[in-house]
């Protein structure tokens, strides 16, 4: 059975859930034989809601953004998007990777705009709206504090400027929903906390729905309302954790007592084999 700890003061809102997971399991096929990975995954998430997902290595936490984003096909069970099953790659989505991907003869301001040119919805507009679009851009740089850099290349940029690069890209579009496949896991720690309140301050200004993968406890929290953990494969959420830190947020949170028992609580449910 999911367990729970909740500092809740007051009694929490219910949103509809934007986003579903119904009974959804998966399994890889390894020398021909059946290879369970994920059992029994059922959750929901809601409108603007910043959920993380934490676990073990291996344990499926990428696997279900994939789903979520349509790339991959659920083996078993149900994941819907506004109460409709994903079949297909969403547009709706922005992504951000642990590696920025940045084309290296564009620029930061040419590849904010690249999702706008293959999503298919904005590529006609992009074509008759450029100088609409390209403010936009310059907006979320000027936001992230790269309105300095948007001409540069990204051989001129540093691993920290890059990842504010690819947020701005995620965003562009204007994305229901948000997926962050450990973005900030190849930063230093300095570096890493300054994206903490970064990525906060992005989310609160475009209030989309938003799912973090992370191996990092304390980055789950700081951003998260709720952090669900997952345990060794073939993995099932083992634990749910409701984080009611109030927003915004600062790093001097970090070093309280509710946020140490917070983590106490996640690394007592992080389950290694």
């Amino acid at each position: 059975m999911t367990e729970q700890l909740s500092l809740a003061t007051s009694p929490q809102v219910e949103t509809a859930a934007v986003l579903e997971f119904r009974d959804v399991g998966l399994q890889y096929r390894m020398s021909g034989r059946p290879m369970p990975v994920i059992e029994h995954i059922s959750l929901s998430v809601g409108e603007a809601e910043f959920v993380s997902i934490v676990g073990p290595s291996g344990c499926g936490k990428t696997s279900l953004l994939r789903m979520i984003s349509g790339l991959n096909p659920v083996g078993k069970g149900q994941v819907c998007f506004r109460g409709e099953p994903i079949t297909k790659p969403l547009s709706s989505v922005g992504i951000a990777f642990q590696n920025p991907v940045l084309l290296p003869w564009r620029t930061t301001l040419q590849n904010v705009l690249l999702p706008l040119e293959v999503v298919p919805t904005h590529r006609r507009q992009l074509k008759n709206q450029r100088s609409r679009y390209e403010t936009m851009a310059q907006d979320l740089l000027a936001t992230v504090g790269l309105e300095d850099f948007q001409h540069h290349y990204p051989r001129q940029l540093s691993g920290g400027m890059k990842q504010r690069a690819s947020l701005c890209r995620a965003l562009i579009h204007q994305p229901e929903l948000l997926l962050l496949d450990e973005p900030f896991a190849a930063l230093d720690a300095f570096t890493r906390e300054e994206m903490w309140e970064l990525l906060q301050r992005l989310w609160a200004r475009s209030q989309c729905t938003s799912v973090l993968v992370t191996h990092n406890l304390r980055e789950a929290i700081f951003l998260s309302d709720t952090v669900y953990v997952m345990g060794p494969r073939p993995s099932q959420m083992v634990y749910t954790l409701k984080v009611d830190l109030p927003r915004p947020r600062t790093l001097d949170m970090c070093f309280t007592e509710d946020f140490h028992q917070m983590y106490t609580e996640l690394r007592q449910h992080i389950q290694r084999k």
